[in-house]
């Protein structure tokens, strides 16, 4: 299949954002990828704007925990009161991590800043944390989308700083004379060389220069220097009295951290199967652009073998990606928050709920028999009443009313005109295939007689929007 400017178009915006929405999908016919990809720089060049659910420790959790300490030192809390505050403060935090949940996803359906949200959702996986206290969670976001689209070296910094990863990676406990290795492992591991490209003295060594590195009950940052191991110590050769800041330093300066960035963001944004030339590329002006994010995604964008048709229609979308792309092409407002959890959990990528310290594999783990039915039964779902009576499994600490048996999902208030004015120059004998061309990143296209016992023709509009439906059930969908 010929590689037109309308499917280059759709493959940046499925890499680049989630999609293209109805009411600027026509566009695609005619805007070159080059305009198109300034465009994406332009609407996500802004500072994003926190989206908050906690508004902050002192007002809430912070406060519960004072509470807590305070009464459990004046010997005035017996234990199953303690137990029932505390569970009343966990469940609290998971019904704003819930709400959190809901409001990020919005964001990705209806904001202009694509590119940012979706770098963003890429760095929400690169630097998984799974904590309960929603405040944390909350602040860790805002890091993210703050620096999703600058400096590499400034968001590992900010991050590495976050309570909530210092909390789940167990840096809260790292103190001098026992050093706990976890976060030190991590940071080498997952965020910046990749396993394989250190030593255990090194990770040893890097877990006594982030001895103290912790937070305070306000949920801040702080280096306990009393906690500090001032000794010297050994990294890469490099002997000093190091904490965590040089180490972060020392990282940033190894090509290896700018090759593992770049080889997943190549994964992620270009095509599973690496291509070590155009990495090595890649990462060699990274690095040299002092770890330029925008940078090194217009290297990516920018070239001509990003359009190469190896290199579209192979990417398996994520849940999110999936349910987040057809909500921009089908604009509706769902009646039930619960359902769009319950699609989470049973596809397998519930946000802020990754499952484990690696994030989601992506790729091929994304289908299985039973979420490939689910996904293909979707569409139907979210655009009628239907119940949904799918019970999912219990999580230990995810609880965040998916568990319920059935779910009413259908959504109100779709703009099916927005939908069919893209098709309004279409003659009918075209319109599968016109339909297709925008839906399906694949070389496959269906035919018309094909579909004609399973789609509605009793006027053009029922004719459209019964196709759509359908092509949107179907393999071909699950790509981009």
């Amino acid at each position: 299949m010929p590689v037109t400017n309308r499917l280059k178009n759709q493959h940046l915006l499925w890499r680049a954002a989630f999609g293209p929405m109805a009411e600027n999908a026509a566009a695609l016919d005619t805007i070159k990828p080059a305009d198109l990809w300034q465009l994406l720089l332009e609407t996500s060049s802004s500072k994003p704007e926190k989206l908050e659910v906690a508004d902050n420790l002192i007002a809430g959790l912070s406060n519960g925990v004072k509470d807590l300490v305070a009464l459990d030192k004046a010997g005035k809390m017996d234990e199953e009161t303690k137990k029932e505050r505390q569970q009343k403060m966990r469940q609290q935090s998971k019904d704003d991590i819930r709400n959190l949940n809901i409001l990020w996803l919005d964001e990705m359906i209806n904001s202009e800043a694509q590119l940012r949200e979706k770098l963003s959702l890429f760095w929400h996986g690169h630097f998984s944390c799974r904590v309960i206290n929603s405040y944390f969670q909350q602040e860790l976001l805002h890091i993210i989308r703050t620096h999703a689209l600058g400096n590499f070296g400034d968001l590992l910094k900010a991050v590495s700083k976050s309570p909530a990863m210092i909390q789940f990676l167990n840096n809260q406990q790292n103190k001098k004379k026992k050093p706990n290795e976890n976060f030190a492992r991590e940071v080498m591991e997952l965020f910046t060389l990749g396993r394989g490209h250190y030593s255990e003295t090194d990770i040893k060594e890097a877990a006594r220069a982030f001895t103290g590195w912790g937070f305070n009950l306000d949920g801040k940052f702080e280096n306990r220097a009393y906690f500090h191991d001032e000794e010297a110590k050994t990294i890469f050769g490099q002997t000093g009295n190091f904490n965590g800041d040089d180490v972060l330093n020392i990282l940033l300066k190894e090509k290896q951290t700018a090759k593992h960035i770049t080889s997943k963001l190549y994964s992620f944004l270009v095509n599973e199967k690496p291509d070590e030339s155009k990495i090595d590329w890649l990462s060699s002006r990274f690095f040299k652009s002092n770890y330029d994010i925008k940078y090194l995604l217009s290297d990516i964008f920018m070239s001509d073998w990003f359009y190469e048709q190896k290199n579209i229609g192979n990417h398996i979308k994520s849940p999110i990606e999936l349910l987040v792309g057809l909500r921009r092409l089908i604009p509706l407002k769902m009646e039930n928050d619960n359902a769009q959890l319950l699609f989470q959990k049973l596809l397998g990528q519930i946000l802020f709920y990754p499952p484990n310290v690696a994030g989601w594999p992506g790729g091929r783990n994304w289908i299985d028999s039973s979420t490939l039915m689910l996904r293909l039964r979707i569409p139907a779902f979210i655009t009628s009443s239907e119940k949904l009576n799918i019970r999912a499994k219990s999580d230990d600490d995810v609880n965040m009313g998916q568990t319920d048996a059935a779910y009413r999902t259908g959504g109100i208030g779709i703009d099916w005109p927005a939908v069919y004015k893209l098709f309004d120059s279409i003659p009918r004998e075209d319109l599968v295939k016109a339909i297709a061309d925008v839906l399906w990143q694949t070389g496959n296209r269906p035919e018309a007689k094909m579909l004609a016992a399973f789609v509605n023709e009793q006027s053009r509009e029922d004719y459209i929007r019964t196709t759509i439906l359908r092509l949107m059930a179907t393999p071909e969908y699950q790509l981009c």
